[in-house]
């Protein structure tokens, strides 16, 4: 595990690790996991919301938690890659995320950015991470039935 130190012979991370803006790659990868979880219609509408969303800084413990994804060890391989490029002053780029539905018990959704996350929880678990986060629950799957209130009935087709 990677931490931040003033003893000698250890290294000390920098505090700030981010990009201001996520990397145009990033939307295409959020668009292919997307895509196993989502209609392509809302998959193209949710990457449009992505590009177009502002920034929030949300701390990595928070994010694993709203996903209720487990922290990955600071041992994989695409974790210790991040981990890495912070080291040696690279910055990584704002995580895509899809909010979750809490009284529907929908998980947030990392769209893209889940190693990212958990290598920033291992440089300090309440450090900020610019994230993007989008709604989709108004964006009914094709040929499915929009959501309604409970007072009023679904429309028919």
């Amino acid at each position: 595990m990677a931490k931040k130190t003033s003893n000698a012979g250890r290294t000390k991370l920098p505090k700030e690790h981010w990009m201001t803006d996520p990397q145009e790659h990033d939307f295409p990868a959020a668009a292919t996991y997307l895509s196993l979880v989502l209609d392509p219609v809302s998959v193209e509408l949710a990457v449009a919301a992505l590009r177009q969303a502002p920034s929030e800084m949300r701390q990595a413990k928070d994010i694993l938690r709203a996903s209720r994804l487990e922290l990955l060890p600071a041992s994989d391989f695409h974790v210790a890659l991040d981990l890495k490029k912070v080291k040696d002053g690279d910055k990584l780029s704002p995580v895509l995320l899809v909010r979750g539905i809490l009284t529907q018990g929908v998980s947030l959704t990392i769209a893209d950015g889940y190693h990212r996350v958990c290598a920033s929880y291992h440089i300090s678990e309440n450090a900020d991470i610019p994230c993007r986060i989008v709604d989709v629950s108004s964006a009914p799957a094709r040929g499915a039935r929009a959501r309604t209130s409970p007072t009023r009935p679904a429309p028919t087709s």
